[in-house]
């Protein structure tokens, strides 16, 4: 896998993938940025929300499960000094879907957490992770 990531301005960067997909990254005011892309770390959040959300969708789709939607809500903690790492992460995964149950989708999210997602098992060597869900109904 690779990627680029190029300098443009003061605190802007502009990162494109290896499948040539492209995102802006800037900082805060305070920074020296302009607030016109998400930050790095943030990237490393979406990146393990991403990860994790493609294998419980994935894994409940192979086990012929109809899922309508999934959402991960992500929350996390950082040090306090440098670096500051991720020290806390928790997932919360909201899903719809026709006949989907409790057993189901605890064990796609607890495959993903512990087999499947490299990004948040990675993460796991700094952060504790954690994570829980909920099944929407009509």
């Amino acid at each position: 896998m690779k990627a680029r990531v190029k300098w443009v301005e003061d605190v802007l960067f502009v990162g494109e993938s290896g499948s040539g997909h492209a995102v802006v990254m800037d900082g805060p005011p305070d920074s020296g940025g302009r607030n016109l892309g998400v930050r790095p770390m943030e990237m490393l959040l979406l990146g393990m929300g991403g990860c994790t959300a493609f294998d419980v969708v994935h894994i409940l789709r192979k086990g012929r499960h109809v899922v309508e939607n999934c959402e991960v809500l992500l929350d996390a903690e950082r040090a306090e000094a440098d670096p500051k790492v991720f020290t806390k992460i928790h997932a919360h995964f909201v899903l719809k879907g026709v006949g989907l149950t409790d057993a189901a989708v605890r064990r796609a999210v607890d495959l993903s957490a512990e087999k499947y997602c490299s990004a948040s098992i990675m993460l796991g060597a700094t952060a504790s992770i954690t994570h829980d869900f909920e099944i929407l109904t009509d």
